[in-house]
């Protein structure tokens, strides 16, 4: 595509000549004009208006970019999760679709529960905690990540959607009673952060550290993604570490890659959880595992 005037059809013509997908075309060019990525029929509407030089050349860098596989949520630098729009950037993972999956299997075992206490392992972004947060306003949930970059998008995202989940800092549920110490002088006037839950949901790390596939996600942050040789090291601490940390009766939800199911599945079982179940992505891949500890 040459960055040159021209009209807003030839400009998504010519993103579609570079090898752009018509969607990621559509968003870019959407965003770039002040639009909703959901406006699409107003590309149609307006596909003879011209666009601005300056504007031509801003898209075929935003292409450019994108080509080279940097995820569309950072170049506009928002995703939609489960009804919320999410302010997203290199620091953290793009959030997945799928991970919706494992959104609506936490909302279904939390129903019936009045103020149930929930911890989002490795939050990111803060997707998984702000959207049970928003749909379970009466629950108290906190989210935690090892990384502080990570845990300032999160912390920026639930002030911006208004929602009280609280940030804590750490690696999955290592030297809890730190973390409690560090989160009562960071939320003084914050319920305390408990020792054990109704709900620990996670997202972690799953992909094997020699994934070929990992060249294709290099935008993205290594840690939030690899999780040594067969991809299940931050699951199995998770695993292990959960059962001290849930009410009796309490569940742990966790997502993994489209083949980890019956590894995942094992872990629980072996560290106690009963009524071990999955839950289907949009692929039809069993992406999340969970169990619940015995009443």
């Amino acid at each position: 595509m040459t960055p040159s005037p021209t009209t807003v059809q030839q400009a998504l013509h010519g993103a579609r000549q570079a090898g752009l997908d018509r969607l990621d075309a559509q968003v870019l060019l959407l965003d770039l004009l002040g639009r909703s990525p959901h406006d699409r029929a107003w590309l149609i509407a307006h596909d003879t208006d011209a666009l601005p030089a300056a504007t031509a050349q801003a898209f075929h860098a935003l292409v450019q970019r994108r080509l080279a596989g940097e995820p569309v949520a950072y170049l506009i630098g928002q995703r939609e999760f489960h009804g919320l729009t999410l302010q997203v950037d290199a620091r953290v993972l793009d959030p997945r679709p799928d991970t919706e999956t494992l959104v609506d299997w936490a909302l279904a075992v939390l129903d019936g529960r009045e103020h149930p206490s929930v911890l989002d392992l490795g939050t990111g972004s803060g997707a998984i905690a702000l959207a049970i947060q928003h749909r379970r306003p009466d629950a108290r949930v906190w989210a935690l990540d090892a990384s502080a970059d990570a845990l300032a998008v999160a912390q920026a995202n639930a002030e911006r959607l208004r929602l009280p989940v609280r940030g804590v800092h750490g690696q999955w549920l290592r030297d809890w009673p730190q973390r409690q110490a560090e989160a009562r002088a960071q939320h003084p006037q914050s319920p305390a952060l408990p020792e054990r839950f109704d709900l620990i949901v996670s997202n972690p790390p799953y992909i094997r550290s020699d994934d070929p596939h990992l060249a294709a996600l290099t935008h993205e942050p290594l840690s939030a993604l690899a999780s040594g040789s067969d991809g299940l090291a931050d699951l199995r601490d998770i695993a292990a570490q959960a059962p001290t940390h849930l009410h009796p009766g309490g569940w742990l939800l966790l997502e993994h890659g489209w083949d980890q199911a019956d590894a995942v599945a094992e872990l629980l079982r072996a560290q106690g959880f009963t009524a071990v179940d999955h839950r289907l992505d949009l692929a039809g891949h069993r992406r999340c595992t969970g169990g619940h500890l015995p009443t």
